[in-house]
C-alpha cells in the first residue's frame, strides 16, 4: 500500500489550481483522444464543468471566452479542438508588459511640491488683470505655506518673491511689490485649528463611547 501512495511533488504541476487536480486530468485525457470528433466532445463536457465550478461569474462578459483561454493554458497551448474564439498564444500569455513611462520631475525646490510648477504655469497663461493678481499671491502664500512646513521657522516674504520669479522663468516679479503675504503664524494657526477641531471630535468620540459602556443596561 505504501508503494502505491503518490505526493504531490510526484505529480504533474497544476497550471491553474483553483481547478483542481481532477479537472487537470481531464484535459490531459481529453488531449490523448486520436480523433478531433472525441477530443471536441471531451473539451466541451470540460467547459461546461468548468462553468458550473465558478457560477457567480456567468453574467460576466465573455465569460465563455475566458474559459477556453483557460483550457487552452491547462493544457500547455498543445490540445487540438475546434474553439469558438481565437486561440491564445504562449507568447502573448508570457509577454513582459512595456515599461511605464513616469514622469521624473526633479524640482529645485521639492519641498514646494510638483503641483506649484503648474499652478505657475497656469497663472502665465492668464491674461494680466485682478484675476491674475489674485492668482500670483495665492500662489505665493501657498507657497509660504509649504515653505514653513518644510522649516518651522519663519521666512521673509523677499525669498518667496525670489523663488516665484525662478519657477516662473522671470515672468512673475513681486520683488518691488507693496503688498505683503499672510503673516507665518496665521498660516501655521490655521493648521493649529484643523488639527485641534479633529482631535477634539475624537476626545468626544471616546467620551460617549466610555459613557455608554458604563452606563447600566436592564
Amino acid at each position: 500500500m505504501i508503494d502505491i501512495l503518490e505526493y504531490n511533488t510526484e505529480r504533474e504541476h497544476l497550471i491553474i489550481p483553483e481547478y483542481g487536480r481532477h479537472m487537470q486530468k481531464m484535459i490531459t485525457h481529453a488531449k490523448t483522444r486520436e480523433t478531433k470528433e472525441e477530443r471536441n466532445k471531451i473539451v466541451k463536457a470540460i467547459i461546461s464543468v468548468m462553468g458550473n465550478m465558478q457560477p457567480h461569474l456567468r453574467d460576466v462578459p465573455d465569460f465563455q471566452h475566458k474559459l477556453w483561454d483557460q483550457l487552452f493554458i491547462m493544457a500547455d497551448f498543445d490540445i487540438d479542438v475546434d474553439s469558438p474564439y481565437p486561440k491564445p498564444s504562449r507568447e502573448e500569455l508570457y509577454a513582459r508588459p512595456e515599461t511605464l513611462e513616469y514622469p521624473q520631475n526633479f524640482p529645485k525646490y521639492r519641498f514646494y511640491g510638483n503641483n506649484i510648477k503648474t499652478m505657475i504655469d497656469v497663472a502665465n497663461t492668464w491674461e494680466e488683470g485682478e484675476l491674475k493678481e489674485a492668482l500670483v499671491y495665492t500662489i505665493a502664500n501657498h507657497m509660504k505655506k509649504c515653505f514653513l512646513n518644510w522649516n518651522k521657522d519663519t521666512v521673509e516674504d523677499y525669498i518667496i518673491f525670489n523663488h516665484l520669479f525662478e519657477l516662473s522663468d522671470g515672468k512673475i516679479n513681486l520683488k518691488e511689490s507693496n503688498e505683503d503675504l499672510s503673516d507665518s503664524t496665521s498660516l501655521m494657526r490655521t493648521k493649529k485649528k484643523y488639527a485641534n477641531t479633529n482631535s477634539k471630535k475624537t476626545n468626544y468620540k471616546k467620551t460617549n463611547n466610555n459613557q455608554n459602556r458604563n452606563r447600566k443596561r436592564y
